[in-house]
């Protein structure tokens, strides 16, 4: 029968709930061996799903675990994901400044597998901030304070976490339809009411087309519907490293700066402040224009920031604690001209290489380390000039490096 619903979806044939159900529930029970999901992942990631069948996952990864009831919040419930990238750091930015405004916010985060730390990882690079809260503990704080970001509980579709850390390790990762389902199972288990999502693409995202990125919106929109969930999306670029940090405490400092108000003209504070708008239009309505100024006002009056130290505070970090390696290097501009490009793979890579990622879930990661540009795209330099400071442990071949940049 195993045999038969790996052979049957290799064919490019629909599988019924039953056959899903049987299949991913044995996989999670360990009655299914990881030679027989791996079989079947592929055949999915070559021929994709149905829609019926990727709502039938869905289903089976939320009935996995439990859910949160989120209905004793007044109001609205927002939740926010992004399917990440080089140098994404938005979910730190944005819970503080639409919290700050009175509007609930619980981000259960994962951590990075890949080039960079994940939202947790960067979290984690604070001193003392915890990220495994009980159920009890994340409905305590956001009554309380009204923001948290904290660890996927393990009760919380606990079937995506095996299944992802299969899909790593097959070359599945990129399915649409299994980004989707992982995605919203998680999502729609949070008991949020509204969901906004920031689909990345380009070379330094899942997805690299930005063709791919309007199917997958399309997809989990579908899938919201069928839990009557109201999901919005935005598709943004990931060609170019989001803000000017990679790497994880370093990406927490360019967080604090930004909520200061001292970064305004970046990618990354502009998707922010876009997020953040469509985040207090779906909880409160209104104009998007009349979303956008509170947004900047809560950065401008100090609130934002103040709601980030109450939520590192409430979590037991300490920010006078968070540190950079003393070692570094500077990559410079080998002629004058303007920066036509900064590749986000690269840059990603360097921060891998550096120790800021992990290869395997099991793998330490380097909180100090890490990339901090000193240009954006279209920026004129003269030959001498630098263009990033590269914080190391160990330290690195930075010649291999030299195509991040591209001046014409």
């Amino acid at each position: 029968m195993i045999t038969d619903i790996i052979n049957k979806k290799r064919l490019g044939k629909e599988l019924t709930f039953h056959e899903l159900d049987m299949f991913f529930n044995g996989y999670l029970n360990g009655e299914v061996k990881d030679y027989q999901m791996s079989s079947l992942l592929m055949a999915i990631c070559i021929n994709g799903m149905s829609d019926e069948e990727v709502f039938s996952l869905t289903k089976i990864f939320i009935d996995s675990g439990d859910t949160l009831d989120l209905s004793f919040l007044p109001g609205i419930v927002v939740d926010k994901h992004s399917t990440g990238g080089i140098g994404d750091k938005t979910t730190m930015v944005i819970a503080p400044i639409v919290a700050s405004l009175g509007i609930p916010m619980l981000k259960m985060s994962g951590r990075g597998l890949g080039y960079t730390g994940g939202t947790i990882d960067k979290l984690e690079s604070i001193p003392g901030y915890r990220v495994n809260l009980s159920d009890e503990e994340i409905i305590h704080q956001v009554k309380n304070i009204d923001v948290v970001i904290t660890g996927q509980t393990a009760s919380l579709a606990p079937m995506d976490k095996e299944i992802y850390a299969l899909r790593d390790v097959t070359g599945t990762v990129s399915s649409i339809p299994l980004i989707a389902v992982s995605i919203m199972s998680k999502k729609i288990a949070g008991g949020a009411d509204k969901i906004l999502i920031d689909i990345k693409y380009g070379n330094g995202a899942l997805l690299t087309t930005k063709k791919d990125a309007e199917e997958l919106a399309s997809l989990m929109k579908k899938i919201g519907k069928i839990y009557q969930k109201d999901v919005h999306t935005i598709i943004s670029d990931m060609n170019t490293p989001l803000g000017f940090c990679v790497g994880n405490s370093l990406e927490v400092l360019e967080v604090i700066d930004i909520l200061k108000g001292k970064e305004t003209n970046n990618n990354l504070t502009k998707l922010c402040i876009t997020l953040a708008s469509e985040l207090v239009r779906m909880a409160k309505g209104g104009l998007i224009e009349d979303c956008q100024d509170m947004v900047m006002d809560a950065i401008k009056s100090g609130r934002a920031y103040n709601k980030f130290l109450e939520l590192v505070k409430a979590q037991g970090g300490d920010i006078s604690a968070l540190s950079v390696s003393k070692k570094y290097k500077y990559i410079k501009a080998e002629k004058r001209g303007v920066v036509d490009k900064i590749s986000a793979i690269r840059v990603g890579e360097l921060s891998m290489m550096l120790g800021a990622g992990r290869k395997t879930k099991e793998d330490s990661i380097y909180y100090d380390v890490g990339v901090k540009l000193y240009v954006q795209v279209g920026d004129k330099v003269k030959k001498g000039d630098i263009l990033a400071k590269v914080y190391y442990k160990h330290a690195p071949h930075l010649q291999d490096f030299k195509d991040i940049f591209v001046i014409k």
